[in-house]
């Protein structure tokens, strides 16, 4: 069995493995970060750790937006650091079996964030793996902006 954390994107149901979300909060002010990758939004500080917000709808080409109060920040984190990544809202933890996840390169092997694919009730979920999300050169200009 795995876990996996759903969550909204306009119309959109996607999901993080459990293990790889630290937690859910409800949106706040996200301060600029001059420099960094263009998905990124800022920073927030969340319990005296300054995590970089992600803008999900940039990663997937979906029209941008302000931050809204009912907007969600999962913190996540990849093989480097922990992130903020900004998401409409949090549907919840649901349990699957490893055999009901579909493998995403044999069916999307375009979408290099999508690591797999699973059934619910109600459609077709994507799994996305944190670890895709920023490239080395986006690591490297982050890790830049970060240090100014």
């Amino acid at each position: 069995m795995t876990s996996l954390l759903v969550f909204r994107l306009d119309d959109w149901k996607c999901a993080l493995p459990l293990a790889a979300v630290e937690r859910s909060y409800r949106a706040v002010a996200v301060t600029p970060l001059p420099g960094a990758p263009e998905k990124v939004m800022g920073i927030v500080n969340v319990h005296g750790v300054v995590h970089p917000v992600i803008d999900f709808r940039h990663c997937f080409g979906l029209p941008t937006r302000p931050l809204s109060p009912a907007d969600h920040l999962i913190i996540g984190r990849t093989w480097r650091r922990s992130v903020a990544l900004v998401v409409d809202s949090v549907e919840g933890v649901f349990d699957y079996a490893l055999a009901e996840i579909a493998d995403a390169a044999t069916i999307l092997p375009d979408m290099a964030y999508v690591s797999g694919i699973v059934r619910m009730p109600d459609g077709m979920v994507l799994i996305h793996d944190l670890d895709r999300f920023l490239s080395l050169e986006e690591e490297t200009l982050l890790d830049q902006a970060l240090e100014t």
